[in-house]
C-alpha cells in the first residue's frame, strides 16, 4: 500500500432496494398525470403522438441489441424501461399537432445515437429525450408547431394561436397566471397542465427519487433572472416559471442522474447556471429555448464534476513535516 492510500479508509457498501428499473418505473408513473392530461386536452391526436414516441423508443432500443447479436430473452430480462421513459419524455416535448413521423424519427435518434452507441443506460453524456426535441425542432421545426391547438380544461372548446410564452416574450403581453396553472393555454402535450407536473415531482419526492431542491433552484432563479432582465418587474416572475415548458425541464429532465454533477455543490452550480441562461436566452432568442439550455448545460457538467470533486470519505489530511514535529 502506497503512502497516499494509507489515508482512506476501506469503502463502505450501501445497500438500497432501489434500482434503475424500479425507478425508471417510478418516473413513468410521475409522468401519468402529465399524459393524461395532455390526452383530454388534445384529444386522440396527443395520445397517437405518445404511443408513436413510446413504442419507437422501446422498439428502436430492441432492435439495436438484438443487432448486436444480443438474445431477445436476455434483453426482456434486463429491460430497464429507460427508454420507455425517453420515449414518454419526448412526447410530452411535442405539439400534439405533429406529423406522426416526427415522434418516430426523433424517438430513434434519441435512444440509438445519443443513448446506445453511447454504451446504452447511465452511460450517456446529454439527456437523450431533450436531445430529441432538438433534433426535432431543428429537423422538423416548420412543421413541429404548425397549428398550436388546445382545448379549453372545462369547456372543450377547441382554440389555436402562438403559446403564452411566446406572446410574454415577444409583446410584453400578461397571460393569466391560473390558465398557466391550469393548462388551458397553448403548448406542447406535457408541457400545459403544471398542476399535473406539479404531482409528479411530489410524487418522485416522496419516493425518494428527486430531491426537490435542484427544480427548485433551477425554477426559482429562471424567475428571479427573468424579473431582472425585464427591468426588475416582478409581474414577469409567475408567467415565466409558469410558462413555456420550464417545469416539465426542470421536474423531468433536468435532474436525470446521469447528465447532472456528482456533488451537492456542483449541483447548486449546475441549477443556478441552468436557471440564469435560460432566461437569458429566453430574454435575447424570444423563443422557449428550455431544451437548449438543458442541452448546454448538460455539456459542462464533466467540467463542473472536475473542478468540484468530493472529499473520499475516510481521507485523513497528511500533516506536514512542521505539523508533524
Amino acid at each position: 500500500m502506497t503512502d497516499e492510500l494509507r489515508f482512506y479508509s476501506n469503502s463502505p457498501h450501501a445497500k438500497g432496494n432501489n434500482s434503475t428499473r424500479k425507478i425508471m418505473l417510478n418516473v413513468c408513473l410521475a409522468l401519468l398525470p402529465a399524459c393524461v392530461t395532455g390526452c383530454v386536452f388534445f384529444g386522440w391526436k396527443a395520445l397517437l403522438v405518445i404511443v408513436l414516441s413510446a413504442a419507437s423508443a422501446v422498439a428502436s432500443e430492441i432492435v439495436f441489441l438484438l443487432i448486436m447479436k444480443k438474445p431477445f430473452s436476455k434483453i426482456m430480462k434486463e429491460f430497464d424501461f429507460s427508454s420507455l421513459v425517453t420515449g414518454l419524455l419526448l412526447a410530452m416535448c411535442l405539439s400534439a399537432q405533429v406529423k406522426w413521423y416526427v415522434p418516430v424519427l426523433s424517438a430513434i435518434f434519441a435512444v440509438i445515437v445519443v443513448k446506445m452507441l453511447f454504451g446504452g443506460t447511465g452511460k450517456n453524456l446529454v439527456n437523450p429525450a431533450i436531445t430529441g426535441r432538438v433534433f426535432a425542432f431543428l429537423s422538423f421545426g416548420a412543421i413541429m408547431y404548425g397549428e398550436n391547438a388546445y382545448a379549453q380544461p372545462f369547456t372543450g372548446e377547441i382554440l389555436t394561436g402562438a403559446t403564452s410564452l411566446t406572446g410574454l416574450l415577444q409583446e410584453g403581453a400578461m397571460p393569466n397566471n391560473l390558465d398557466l396553472l391550469l393548462g388551458n393555454v397553448a403548448g406542447c402535450i406535457g408541457e400545459t397542465c403544471k398542476i399535473a407536473l406539479i404531482a409528479g415531482g411530489l410524487y418522485l419526492v416522496i419516493r425518494g427519487i428527486l430531491d426537490w431542491r435542484w427544480p427548485v433552484i433551477y425554477i426559482a432563479v429562471t424567475g428571479l433572472v427573468s424579473v431582472a432582465l425585464n427591468s426588475f418587474d416582478f409581474n414577469y416572475f409567475l408567467p415565466s416559471i409558469l410558462g413555456g415548458g420550464l417545469m416539465l425541464g426542470a421536474i423531468f429532465m433536468a435532474t436525470d442522474y446521469t447528465t447532472t454533477p456528482d456533488t451537492t455543490w456542483g449541483n447548486v452550480l449546475y441549477f443556478v447556471l441552468l436557471g440564469a441562461v435560460t432566461a437569458v436566452l429566453r430574454y435575447f432568442a424570444k423563443i422557449e429555448i428550455v431544451s437548449f439550455a438543458i442541452l448546454l448545460m448538460n455539456l459542462l457538467v464533466p467540467l463542473i464534476d472536475k473542478c468540484i470533486v468530493n472529499r473520499p470519505f475516510g481521507y485523513v489530511r497528511a500533516k506536514k513535516a512542521k505539523e508533524a514535529k
